[in-house]
């Protein structure tokens, strides 16, 4: 922390104004010439309008930013290969003020490997949960009651190779998410094509293996991100290197996947360099969203709630290149993407009856945005 500096503009000092559309969205970016850390905005969602970002906390390369479930305290990666004098990443927390949108920090702890590219909360706030690209390792940190990190109690460490030797030759765990019951975490090695399961003593920050112990994609396909139905019975893993997304029906009990789709991002008669990123579910269940990087959108499908089975709807442009994140507000009437070569975030309104999105005409300058969370309304 020695030398983190923190800028909060008198902006953000103001009070939120009081009315039920108002929240704050917190941007994580890779730094550089036009990003020094992570960025704040105010969001309305009754009328859709975005304000202009502001800094709110210096720090590297926070490509990843997860909330506590009371919203009191902020965590993000150090995307590095060191982080306190060790040979790996870094994950920081900050104390969140609501009203302002100021973040205090607290400590930083080594994230059990290099390149720490995603961090989650567990459902209870009782551990931070960390993948490590870098080193293809995944970590549980322990949550103390004042919100700052333990160091790791639990590193697994990934082991093998994968179809693809430019981009598979070690493994590469790009993405962690407890099960909704909080019983399980799955996470995606994009190195290895497997979905590894562990259960998780949250108390404890303890991971250990399951049975199964992973569900595989096909050959060379790269599990990136995931996401579950809202009832739990399905998984959907969106494959970077496949630019396909994965249907997999889940048992509860013990965690295991059988695969029942898989479904392309891409148009049919597309035969550019593309490769996908973000996935995400609309708050009604009813359709989920999968972005694009070099055909740059975000494809639409409409779910079958009772087989899991995705149908495409269409395909809408990021108006930006390298959509790498987007994120739906809690309303589930705004979608948010962040164009990371673009230097911009782009705001779309969500038809909650066909699931398809149509441009605002808003768009915000982010130098590098790659994550976006949101903080107050629910």
């Amino acid at each position: 922390m020695k030398h983190l500096c923190y800028f909060v503009s008198l902006w953000l000092l103001c009070p939120v104004a009081g009315f039920a559309g108002e929240s704050l969205v917190y941007f994580g970016t890779y730094t550089g010439a036009k990003s020094q850390g992570i960025y704040v905005a105010r969001f309305d969602s009754t009328t859709g309008r975005l304000s202009a970002p502001q800094l709110a906390a210096e720090t590297k390369n926070p490509t990843f930013l997860a909330v506590s479930p009371g919203e009191h305290f902020l965590y993000a990666v150090d995307e590095t290969g060191d982080a306190s004098g060790q040979r790996a990443g870094g994950v920081r927390v900050f104390s969140l003020e609501n009203k302002t949108g100021k973040l205090t920090p607290l400590n930083q702890q080594a994230s059990g490997g290099s390149g720490p590219c995603h961090v989650v909360v567990d459902v209870m706030g009782k551990c931070l949960l960390a993948a490590n690209y870098g080193s293809g390792s995944i970590a549980a940190l322990p949550i103390h009651a004042d919100g700052s990190l333990g160091e790791a109690t639990t590193t697994i460490q990934h082991t093998g190779s994968g179809a693809n030797p430019a981009r598979q030759a070690g493994p590469h765990a790009h993405f962690i998410l407890p099960s909704p019951d909080n019983r399980f975490t799955l996470d995606c090695d994009l190195g290895l094509d497997k979905i590894f399961i562990n259960h998780l003593d949250a108390n404890a920050a303890k991971l250990t293996p399951g049975d199964p112990p992973f569900a595989t994609v096909a050959p060379g396909s790269g599990p990136r991100h995931l996401v579950f139905s809202h009832d739990g019975k399905f998984v959907y893993v969106i494959n970077e290197m496949g630019g396909t997304i994965t249907v997999f029906s889940y048992a509860a009990t013990n965690a295991a996947m059988t695969e029942v789709q898989t479904i392309s991002t891409l148009p049919k008669d597309f035969s550019g360099s593309s490769t996908c990123a973000e996935i995400s579910l609309h708050p009604n269940g009813k359709f989920l969203y999968g972005s694009n990087r070099g055909h740059d959108s975000i494809a639409i499908f409409a779910v079958d709630q009772k087989t899991g089975k995705l149908t495409f709807v269409e395909h809408q442009s990021t108006q930006g290149r390298t959509p790498r994140h987007f994120a739906i507000d809690p309303t589930g009437r705004w979608l948010f993407a962040e164009n990371q070569a673009s230097d911009s975030v782009v705001v779309f309104a969500i038809d909650a009856d066909t699931g398809k999105l149509k441009p605002t005409g808003q768009t915000v300058s982010v130098g590098a945005p790659v994550c976006a969370v949101f903080v107050g309304e629910k």
